[in-house]
């Protein structure tokens, strides 16, 4: 599927736009070795050779509206001077979502989580190895952002879910997607802060699990989720998983603020 879905795409960009498009990296779960079908889009990293012009932006808009989904071919395009920097102060640059081509506003994918992931893991489908791009991922900036990233995005959505629950049936069947989506992603941040690298959400259930044992059950039935068995989840699991927000959150904090 991830080969079929990226050849498809190089060969209507290519015929889109001759030449435009110079290499080509797939990140994020499928090069972690952890892609569901079910549960994952296929994210890519687009290397260009030239900054797009507004002819080039509606070919690429109408050339992504005609893909096959899902899964989404989601990522991010970078021209030569984008890609020499290396940016992680989101810039305005061309991007896919969902696949849903975005040109005018400022790109949150481009973090040094997504360089560090592209310098380790990255997939060559078109383009040298990753190795050789001189990628540069600034350790004080990886730890900042990840340290930001918990408490900024994963704790203050969180801390929405004790009014949101409020009247909810404690055995309420909720979106089996939102409560993975809040078990394993903070996990991720904590074990780059640990470790210094990064992990699938599967290998992150199981980092939760040995982490805080009191959410193991709650993050083994996630993985199993995204992995595709038939789990459910209620608003008590909802809630469990924010109260794992804060705690994974709070431990980062404790640990890795100098």
């Amino acid at each position: 599927m991830i080969e079929e879905l990226t050849r498809r795409y190089l060969d209507a960009v290519d015929q889109a736009l001759p030449g435009y498009v110079r290499s080509l990296y797939v990140v994020g779960s499928a090069a972690l070795g952890a892609w569901q079908a079910r549960a994952s889009d296929i994210d890519t990293v687009i290397l260009t050779s030239r900054p797009a012009t507004d002819d080039d932006l509606v070919r690429l808009a109408r050339m992504h509206a005609g893909m096959p989904r899902p899964p989404h071919l989601d990522g991010v395009y970078l021209d030569p001077a984008v890609a020499r920097s290396w940016p992680t102060d989101r810039p305005v640059v061309p991007f896919v979502v969902d696949g849903e081509l975005r040109t005018d506003q400022p790109c949150g994918e481009l973090t040094p989580v997504l360089w560090l992931t592209l310098r380790r893991y990255g997939i060559p489908v078109r383009g040298p190895a990753a190795a050789e791009l001189g990628i540069r991922v600034d350790p004080e900036q990886l730890r900042r952002y990840n340290l930001d990233n918990l408490r900024e995005y994963w704790q203050r959505r969180a801390a929405t879910f004790p009014t949101e629950l409020a009247e909810v049936a404690p055995d309420m069947i909720v979106d089996p997607g939102i409560v993975t989506w809040f078990v394993l992603g903070p996990a991720r941040s904590h074990y780059t802060l640990a470790h210094d690298d990064v992990i699938s959400k599967a290998t992150a259930g199981v980092y939760l699990a040995q982490l805080f044992p009191e959410y193991a059950d709650l993050a083994h039935r996630a993985v199993r989720w995204r992995a595709g068995a038939a789990e459910q989840f209620t608003a008590t699991d909802l809630a469990a998983a924010g109260d794992s927000v804060h705690a994974v959150a709070d431990d980062a904090w404790r640990r890795f603020d100098d």
